[in-house]
């Protein structure tokens, strides 16, 4: 014996003699099929059950078939509707049409070939439109969903926006902080990080740095010489006055510097890159700097273009002759590249 199809089939007519005839039919192709006699009895199955096919006579008391048609649309949308009758006119069809839209019309008698395939003709398309309509409602259904993530996903980048703005502002607070600290320990140490930042910042905008480049190199000008406060003024005051007074040791001493730089520096930014550009902005481009020895491109790229902008702030001889020094020193001291950007970044009355 076959399986049973999953197509439900209802067939309504007042005939006992051609309901069994067609439910009859119907089962020996292994549908599952329901019957009744009148339309009232058969809106009342509708309710309780799903259809694939529905057919109807058109003749019978109380209810005609395209009334029938009419409620099981309401009903049951979907259903394919099959309409019997014995006179087939042109007002039947219309009528059928206008208030039940039928699927197919069958004339009795019916040949049984007809009958089986407009039944399964009818089944498959109450399966296109099921599965349509289904699509259709997931199709929806997924389009909620998306909307309600991108919702949440819109929610969580402003909260993200928001707290990265937060984030900002709170280390723009800790640069100003720390810049005041280093301009009230010692006012000249300020004047000068004010000029380097500035130099960076036109360097910054006129070369070809990554964001995350130009961040670094302007935190870590802002930053630069925070390890200086870790010494006496006296010392600082020799450094920049009498340069030429400082000891052995006291040179030893102030070569440290970055490296409390560095230490500081993680304070304020967690991102190594700004230590470590701290540390090697006093090393040069020919191995002789300090702490650490670095040449060429061993020495972080931000840090090479740090260097040539400290010493143009802290040089303290006239334009033309800090110019002029740090082109003598292009390829030795400095890296040629950070030499030319720092040129083409000077407001016209400072070259």
């Amino acid at each position: 014996m076959h399986a049973p199809r999953k197509a439900s089939i209802l067939v309504v007519d007042d005939d006992k003699i051609v309901l069994d005839s067609l439910a009859e039919q119907l089962r020996c192709e292994d549908y599952e099929v329901a019957t009744s006699t009148t339309g009232e009895n058969a809106l009342k199955l509708v309710r309780a059950q799903s259809f694939a096919v529905v057919i109807s006579d058109q003749k019978m008391p109380g209810m005609l078939g395209t009334e029938l048609f009419a409620g099981l649309k309401r009903l049951q949308p979907h259903a394919s509707r099959i309409l019997i009758t014995g006179i087939l006119s042109a007002d039947t069809v219309i009528e059928a049409i206008n208030q039940g839209e039928i699927f197919r019309f069958l004339a009795k008698p019916w040949l049984r070939a007809e009958l089986l395939a407009t039944v399964d003709n009818a089944v498959k398309r109450y399966d296109l439109i099921a599965t349509n309509a289904n699509l259709q409602t997931q199709t929806a259904r997924l389009n909620q969903e998306l909307q309600a993530k991108l919702q949440e996903l819109g929610e969580k980048n402003r909260d993200l926006d928001e707290a990265h703005a937060a984030l900002q502002a709170n280390f723009d607070h800790s640069l100003e902080l720390c810049f005041r600290i280093i301009n009230t320990f010692y006012p000249l140490l300020g004047q000068h990080t004010k000029q380097v930042v500035a130099a960076c910042q036109r360097m910054a905008k006129n070369g070809h740095f990554s964001e995350e480049e130009e961040r670094v190199l302007t935190a870590s000008a802002w930053l630069h010489d925070i390890g200086l406060i870790a010494f006496e003024r006296r010392l600082l005051h020799k450094f920049f006055a009498s340069p030429e007074r400082l000891t052995s040791d006291d040179r030893k001493l102030l070569q440290q510097h970055p490296i409390y730089g560095q230490t500081l520096a993680t304070f304020v930014d967690e991102l190594t890159e700004v230590g470590e550009t701290i540390r090697a902005h006093h090393e040069r481009f020919d191995g002789q700097g300090y702490p650490d020895g670095l040449a060429g491109e061993m020495i972080p790229r931000p840090a090479r273009y740090l260097a040539v902008a400290v010493y143009f702030a802290e040089c303290g001889a006239p334009k033309d002759s800090v110019m002029e020094a740090i082109l003598s020193q292009s390829g030795s001291a400095f890296d040629p590249e950070a030499v030319r950007l720092l040129l083409r970044s000077m407001p016209s009355d400072e070259v």
